[in-house]
């Protein structure tokens, strides 16, 4: 049994650790409300930019002159894993969601057959990733530096992409997020972005069909506008990412914060009662000794 120095000790401990749970609960809950927003503000633009690049895609589709980052290099060999983590852990499953998805899809694709490569950005996707795929591991970026993420960050994953893509090295790349619902709730989402996934037109009753001329031609359009998209993509990625960790830690240290006072109650019990024996031992020895004389 614990002496009773040692249970001050712990309850000491606890308390620490508690004050620091709750700082960091605090300033995760001041941060998420600017990385929210930025991530609710990015969405629309992104998916109307989905909608252009369909449309104009749906004029070029099956032409020798479509730009590869469109039609793609007509082989599905090589795959490029771009897996966007945290640089810092205490976020609950966060990280561990993202990279658990693209750790299933790398052993999928290498089951059947396929090349698998790994671009890391952030430091916790590459120390849960490198013990298993430290050979597929090919390119690594972190952003430890930067305070708040900003377009420049994003445009800096996709040119190095552009680049790697020019070079051959591979002929399909995905990216891997969590998309932010809510402080309890960030879904892992994995999507292909060269060549890019073109989202399919609703067919509802408010759909139109339009019939487009485009000056210059579609393929000077979008020889310009599919690498914008990759940088739109990526940055709403970040951004999503930067909004779920936020999210994600806010509720992981709120949980601890709780278990802490819930074990500071446990040993202030323990000690109590471990006290409390310790005097009525005390005094019967007292009335004893008394009665002895």
């Amino acid at each position: 049994m614990a002496s009773l120095k040692d249970l001050r000790n712990r309850i000491a401990s606890v308390k620490a650790t508690q004050k620091i749970t709750k700082a960091m609960q605090m300033v995760a809950a001041a941060k998420l409300r600017r990385a929210q927003e930025a991530a609710i503000a990015a969405r629309p633009y992104a998916e109307r930019m989905d909608k252009v690049l369909a449309n104009i895609a749906a004029s070029v589709a099956g032409k020798e002159t479509a730009p590869e980052l469109l039609a793609g290099t007509g082989k599905d060999d090589v795959h490029m894993l771009v897996v966007f983590t945290a640089e810092r852990g205490l976020a609950g499953a966060f990280n561990a969601s993202i990279v658990r998805k693209a750790r299933l899809d790398a052993r999928r694709l290498i089951g059947e057959g396929k090349t698998v490569k790994l671009f890391l950005v952030g430091k916790k996707g590459n120390d849960m990733l490198r013990r298993e795929f430290e050979k597929e591991i090919g390119e690594r970026m972190d952003f430890r530096g930067v305070r708040n993420i900003a377009f420049e960050q994003a445009q800096g994953v996709a040119e190095k992409l552009l680049t790697l893509f020019d070079e051959g090295a591979f002929d399909v790349a995905t990216i891997y997020y969590a998309r932010f619902e809510s402080v309890i709730s960030q879904v892992p989402v994995a999507q292909r972005v060269i060549p890019v996934e073109i989202a399919e037109e609703d067919d509802g009753e408010h759909a139109a069909s339009y019939h487009y001329e485009y000056e210059p031609s579609e393929e000077e359009i979008l020889a310009d506008l599919l690498p914008r998209n990759l940088a739109v993509q990526v940055f709403r990625a970040l951004l999503e990412n930067a909004a779920s960790e936020q999210g994600a830690r806010m509720s992981a240290m709120d949980n601890a914060t709780r278990n802490a006072g819930d074990m500071i109650d446990r040993l202030s019990l323990s000690y109590n009662r471990q006290r409390q024996a310790q005097i009525t031992t005390e005094l019967i020895e007292i009335i004893s000794g008394a009665e002895s004389l």
